[in-house]
């Protein structure tokens, strides 16, 4: 017997909307975003990090390759996955489309980087270029999971009290 069947679009679309259900599931109740996309990036950040003492990393470094939100969490071991992509779909569309110029800020970054890397650059051109990069991208990251936890937005927002009082609760369950 399976513990986690499978949900239905109507029924996965029936969660993304409750407050409750995403906040169990670390997607943020008021943006409809989750932080796990941003592993995406911070694991190139990580080897970039790397290059100064370890700079046969570069050939890990350029295998990396850009993936969408929902690209991401359709192949990954996220446990709410589907969840996420439909929640994603009806997410709050300011916080959606400023998270998507940041996604494709850190993908242009990334993209001149790895260009650079496959240059055949010395160790030191390495590593210079992966402090670099990561410092650029860090803040981004930053920013980006300021977006996805909703600290651009006020609960207030939300038009239905009912629905601010869900969001409160759970992430007051969560520990949050």
């Amino acid at each position: 017997m399976n513990p986690h069947p499978k949900l239905s679009q109507a029924e996965l679309r029936a969660q993304a909307l409750d407050p409750t259900v995403l906040a169990r599931a670390n997607i943020n109740p008021l943006t409809r975003l989750a932080t796990d996309y941003l592993n995406h990036y911070n694991e190139v950040i990580m080897l970039l990090e790397m290059l100064e003492s370890c700079p046969e990393f570069a050939t890990d470094v350029v295998g990396w390759e850009p993936r969408g939100y929902d690209e991401y969490f359709e192949k990954s071991h996220f446990k709410d996955k589907d969840l996420a992509r439909v929640a994603y779909e009806l997410a709050e569309p300011n916080s959606r489309r400023e998270l998507e110029g940041m996604i494709d800020h850190m993908n242009a970054i990334l993209a001149a980087t790895l260009d650079a890397l496959r240059q055949n650059l010395s160790p030191a051109a390495c590593a210079r270029l992966g402090t670099e990069s990561s410092g650029w991208l860090k803040p981004l990251v930053a920013r980006a999971g300021s977006v996805i936890n909703g600290e651009r937005i006020m609960p207030a927002a939300m038009t239905d009290e009912t629905a601010r009082q869900a969001m409160v609760d759970a992430v007051f369950e969560r520990g949050a």
